[in-house]
C-alpha cells in the first residue's frame, strides 16, 4: 500500500457506509463477546510503513496459532529482537517468551515473522525479515510443540537462524507463508521477483527436509487496460492458501499489472479483478473454476491468459485491494473477502489512500454449488486503506475482522446476508490490521485477535491478545 493514512482520520469515515444489496434480519447474524485481553508486550517495535505495522500484517500466515492445546505468536520488541511465545490454553497460563538470535534489518511493514508447524515431528518454524530479499529462517527442535507440556520454552529449544531452509536456496523473496496439508507436511508460499513482476513459489517440508516445488504463477504476458496501453509484467498477489477438509487446496488473487501507464490516473492503484484456483494434488497442479488444468508447479505455470479465472471481474482504476482474505467454509466451499471503492463514487481512484479511505467498501464473495460466484457488499464500511480477515465458526457462520479489531458477522442460515456489526471497542485502541488464530476457532470456538494500540512516530506500544467468544 502507498501514502499513510492516520487511524484518527479514517475513524471519522465510518458512518459512510452504502448498502448494494439490503442486509437480512439483524437479529439472525451470531454474535462476538470478548472473554479476555492479555498483553504480550507493553513495549513492542512500532513504525508505520506501507500504512502498515510490521507486527501486524494480514498477509502473515500465520502471526498466531493454536496446536495441540498451546498457542503460538511472534512480533518484534522496541529493541528489534523477534519474539516467540507460547501459552497453555487451558489453566489461565501465562505467555511464556523466547527471545531469537535476530533483529529486525530495516523498517519495512513487509517484514513480517510468519509461523509454521510441521506435525509430522513437532518443530515450530519461523520465517521473518524479509522483503525482495533472503530470507531469516530458524527452527526449534523436532517434538516441542507436539510434547509443548514436557518441554521448556527456551532459546536452547531453537536452532541457530538460516539464510536457507536447510541448505535449499530459496533466493531473494516476499511474504513467507506456511500452510500443512492434510497428511502433515508442512508447505511454504512465497513471492520471487517484486511487485509488478513477480511470481508465486512453492516449497515443502516432509519427513524432516525441505525441498523447492517451484514456480506456479507467471509475471509475463500482454494485458490491455481499459485505456488501451499494454501492460506485459505483473505479479498474483494471493488472499491466501486454504486447504479445506477434503483436502483441496484453495487460491484466490489478484493481479497487478507492472505499468501503470494502464491507470487513468497515477494516484490510483494497478490490481484488477479477483482470480480463483485450485490444486487436489497438493499445489502440484492447478485448475481453473471449471476444473480445466491451468498450471503446474514447477512448470507451465497459471498466467494472466489462462482460462476462466475471473472469479469477480473490476477494472484497474477502483483502489481494489491485494491479499485481503479468503476461507473455506466445513462443505469446501471458498469465500473471499475483497475491497474497493465502487463505481457509484468514482470511476477513476486518483488519490488512492484517500479515496479507500473515504469510500471503500468490503465485499463478500462466495462460490456456488453451480461454479458461479455471488458477490454482496458488507454494510459497514471498513473506513480504511487496511484489510479484513474472513473465519467461519464450527456452524459455518461467518465473521470479518475489519480494521481495528471490530467484527461483522453473517450466518449461514441467511446465506451470509445479514451482515451486521458486531464488535467495536474503541477503546482497544487497535491499530488497523490485526491478526487472527484461525485454528484455534476450531478447537474451543474462541477468536483469538492479536493486535498492536496505536501510537505516534516511532512511539513503543502495547501489542496484545483479545480472546473473543463467538456465537
Amino acid at each position: 500500500m502507498r501514502a499513510t493514512v492516520r487511524n484518527a482520520a479514517a475513524a471519522l469515515l465510518l458512518a459512510a457506509a452504502a448498502l448494494l444489496v439490503p442486509a437480512g434480519p439483524a437479529s439472525a447474524a451470531p454474535g462476538a463477546t470478548l472473554l479476555s485481553d492479555t498483553v504480550l508486550d507493553p513495549s513492542a517495535l512500532y513504525f508505520v510503513s506501507y500504512d502498515g505495522l510490521v507486527n501486524n500484517d494480514s498477509f502473515q500466515q500465520d502471526a498466531i496459532l493454536t496446536y495441540s492445546g498451546y498457542q503460538y505468536t511472534a512480533w518484534y520488541t522496541s529493541t528489534r529482537n523477534a519474539v516467540v511465545a507460547r501459552r497453555a490454553l487451558t489453566g489461565n497460563t501465562a505467555w511464556q517468551k523466547v527471545v531469537l538470535p535476530h533483529q529486525l534489518s530495516v523498517d519495512d511493514s513487509h517484514n513480517v515473522i510468519s509461523l509454521g508447524i510441521s506435525p509430522q515431528d513437532g518443530r515450530l518454524h519461523v520465517a521473518m525479515d524479509t522483503h525482495n530479499t533472503t530470507v531469516f529462517y530458524v527452527k526449534s527442535e523436532a517434538g516441542l510443540v507436539s510434547q509443548a507440556s514436557s518441554r521448556d520454552w527456551t532459546a536452547a529449544r531453537f536452532g541457530a537462524v538460516q539464510r536457507t531452509f536447510d541448505g535449499v536456496d530459496l533466493g531473494g523473496m516476499s511474504y513467507p507463508q506456511f500452510v500443512v496439508t492434510p497428511e502433515g507436511r508442512l508447505q511454504f508460499s512465497y513471492r520471487t521477483g517484486g511487485s509488478g513482476n513477480g511470481v508465486n513459489e512453492l516449497a515443502e517440508y516432509d519427513a524432516g527436509t525441505w525441498r523447492k516445488l517451484g514456480a506456479w504463477s507467471s509475471a509475463t504476458g500482454s494485458w490491455t487496460g481499459p485505456n488501451g496501453v499494454v501492460s506485459t509484467t505483473r505479479n498474483m498477489y494471493l488472499h491466501g492458501l486454504t486447504y479445506d477438509r477434503g483436502g483441496r487446496l484453495h487460491a484466490s488473487f489478484t493481479w497487478r499489472e507492472g505499468n501503470a501507464a494502464v491507470l487513468c490516473n497515477s494516484g490510483g492503484l494497478t490490481n484488477h479483478e479477483t482470480g480463483y484456483v485450485y490444486s487436489d494434488d497438493r499445489g502440484r497442479t492447478w485448475r481453473n473454476g471449471a476444473g480445466t488444468q491451468v498450471g503446474t508447479t514447477g512448470g507451465t505455470r497459471v498466467g494472466i491468459g489462462s482460462p476462466g479465472l475471473v472469479a469477480d471481474p473490476l477494472d484497474p482504476n477502483h483502489g481494489l485491494m491485494n491479499q485481503e482474505s479468503q476461507a473455506a467454509d466445513s462443505t469446501g466451499t471458498p469465500h473471499v473477502v475483497i475491497s474497493y471503492v465502487p463505481g457509484r463514487f468514482t470511476q477513476c481512484v486518483s488519490n488512492y489512500a484517500q479515496q479507500r479511505a473515504q469510500y471503500g467498501r468490503t465485499f463478500h464473495l462466495v462460490r456456488g454449488a453451480n461454479g458461479a460466484w455471488a458477490k454482496r457488499e458488507v454494510p459497514v464500511a471498513p473506513g480504511s486503506t487496511q484489510r479484513t480477515k474472513i473465519v467461519f465458526d464450527s456452524a459455518d457462520n461467518a465473521y470479518l475482522i475489519m480494521p481495528r479489531a471490530r467484527i461483522v458477522s453473517a450466518s449461514k442460515a441467511g446465506g451470509w446476508t445479514d451482515w451486521t456489526l458486531v464488535f467495536d471497542r474503541p477503546g482497544m485502541n487497535a491499530f488497523g490490521e490485526v491478526n487472527v488464530d484461525t485454528s484455534r476457532i476450531a478447537t474451543d470456538g474462541v477468536l483469538s485477535v492479536q493486535y498492536q494500540q496505536a501510537s505516534t512516530g516511532t512511539t513503543p506500544s502495547p501489542i496484545r491478545v483479545a480472546d473473543i467468544r463467538l456465537g
